[in-house]
């Protein structure tokens, strides 16, 4: 049986020191590492977006509807303001989340502060019949074979 070869270590080198960098430099770099992670990724910012509210919550789902009432008042937060802006069409409370990079449960916080301030409306999902009329389908189907 052959012994292990082992290498021995030289010392390194020290790295070489970094240039100063300016201010425009790290504000550059924090502007393009800031995109990179989403506002879920701190505990304390979620805090400062659900607020410290009663704790009452509204009844919404992930497929419940939002629609905006009205343009942001300049009061509004920066993610109050996102929401309304993107709800000029019905989204879905599911859809918002991803788009802020929020989770549910402060996204449904944010959403009951905006429908007591009456600037969102939340309605449920339009939900089409199971199944259509029989007869109708037989009325429609006869009427197609006649032609």
């Amino acid at each position: 049986m052959t012994p292990p070869r082992r290498t021995r270590r030289r010392p390194q080198p020290p790295p070489a020191p970094q240039p100063p960098r300016s201010p425009a430099t790290e504000a550059a770099e924090a502007a393009e590492t800031a995109g990179t992670k989403g506002p879920g990724d701190n505990p304390e910012r979620l805090y400062s977006v659900a607020g410290s509210g009663d704790g009452a919550r509204a009844e919404l789902d992930l497929v419940t509807l939002i629609v905006a009432r009205s343009a942001p008042p300049v009061s509004a937060t920066p993610e109050q303001a996102a929401v309304l802006r993107l709800c000029t069409a019905p989204l879905s409370v599911a859809e918002l989340s991803a788009y802020l990079r929020l989770p549910f449960s402060t996204m449904t916080v944010l959403l009951t502060e905006l429908i007591t301030a009456e600037l969102v409306q939340a309605r449920a999902p339009i939900v089409r019949q199971a199944l259509p009329d029989r007869s109708l389908l037989e009325a429609v189907m006869h009427g197609l074979q006649r032609l």
